[in-house]
């Protein structure tokens, strides 16, 4: 269920739009195991200055040339399935794009599962999780 966004500069080509978005996808459902039908992507194009970042944090080099990447899910998953999840993500972006690993920048939020609807007003996962024994 992760809704991810993921924001770059206006000047990015649709190939490379697609490219960054096929990469979070196939991380996702390779190292957190989601179906590969649970695609949620919202890709914003930023003008010049809506991209603000340090040109160097904690020890990387920041370009002008930024993707930054907010995946929301639900809670669950170890710090070293995240790790492995942010290592996958940078170094597939840069391997089918033109972004440096260093200029991708994840954010994951955490929130539960009922506070998803995936259409028609309902709480999907909500209802799910009253009807699993023990709810």
């Amino acid at each position: 269920m992760p809704l991810v966004r993921i924001d770059i500069p206006a000047a990015t080509p649709a190939t490379e739009a697609a490219a960054i978005s096929r990469a979070v996808h196939q991380a996702l459902v390779q190292v957190f195991g989601i179906p590969q039908d649970d695609l949620f992507h919202v890709v914003g194009r930023r003008a010049p200055g809506e991209l603000v970042c340090s040109p160097r944090y904690l020890g990387i080099e920041h370009s002008d040339k930024l993707a930054f990447v907010q995946v929301a899910c639900s809670p669950g998953r170890t710090v070293g399935q995240k790790e492995a999840l942010y290592a996958r993500i940078a170094a597939d972006v840069a391997s089918s794009t033109g972004f440096k690993a260093d200029d991708v920048i994840i954010n994951l939020v955490e929130t539960a599962r009922e506070n998803w609807s995936f259409g028609a007003g309902l709480a999907q996962y909500a209802v799910a999780d009253r009807q699993r024994p023990g709810s």
